[in-house]
This record gives C-alpha cells, sequence and structure tokens, in this order.
C-alpha cells in the first residue's frame, strides 16, 4: 500500500520506486532480497563456501576476519535455514568444525546475485 503525502496524492519516494520498476520492467526492490544473506557477515560465509568445497571454523573466522562468537551466531542462523551444512568431529582429542554450502544454500546465493544485478541494472536504467 502507498503511503499518503500530507500535502495530498502519494508520497514522492513511492512515485520513484514505481517509476523505477516500470523503466526496468522487473519491480526488484532491495525489499525483495533474501536479508538473510543480505547481512554482511552471512554473505561472506556463503561466498567464502561457494568458493571453496568446505571450510573449517577457524579458516572461516581467519578468511573473514571475525571473533568466535560473532562466525558461530551467523553460522548458526545459516545452519538453521539450511543454507550450510555443519560437520562437528573430533580429530586426536581436538574438537573440528567443518562448514559446506548446501543446495539450498547454492540456490539462494544465485538467487541473491540475480536479485542485486537486476537491482543494479534498473538503477543504471538499463
Amino acid at each position: 500500500m502507498a503511503r499518503s503525502n500530507p500535502l495530498g496524492g502519494h508520497h514522492p519516494l513511492e512515485a520513484r520506486r514505481s517509476e523505477r520498476a516500470v523503466r526496468s520492467g522487473r519491480a526488484q526492490t532491495a525489499a525483495e532480497l533474501d536479508r538473510l544473506i543480505h547481512e554482511r557477515m552471512r554473505l561472506g560465509i556463503v561466498s567464502a563456501l561457494a568458493a571453496n568445497e568446505s571450510l573449517s571454523f577457524n579458516d572461516l573466522k581467519n578468511l573473514l576476519a571475525t571473533t568466535d562468537g560473532n562466525l558461530s551466531v551467523h553460522a548458526r542462523k545459516l545452519e538453521e535455514a539450511k543454507y550450510i551444512e555443519c560437520e562437528k568431529y573430533f580429530e586426536g582429542r581436538l574438537p573440528r568444525t567443518v562448514y559446506r554450502l548446501s543446495p539450498a544454500g547454492r540456490h539462494a546465493l544465485e538467487r541473491y546475485l540475480d536479485q542485486m544485478e537486476a537491482l543494479i541494472h534498473s538503477m543504471r536504467g538499463r
């Protein structure tokens, strides 16, 4: 539903969004992006796993220059959404955690990239 302009008519921001959607032939907006992947750290995790068959917790932590707690929280959200798979085991006495991108995660990343590409093209007026 369009917001009302206090001076009458539609809110100017809504009109600009509508014009852009019509010009591009698509109604792709930032609101349609997968919010789970759109967050910077989670996008980093999914992207790193898309480029590698698997990565350990420590590999991801170092690659993304983040803390144990930050990586744990974001990886758990992606795991709950079934975007990544987590395997935990012991190597000798040391616990190891390895992550892989699931087929659902790969599909979600491809869809996200397609949406970002469409958004970029619509903003450039192509």
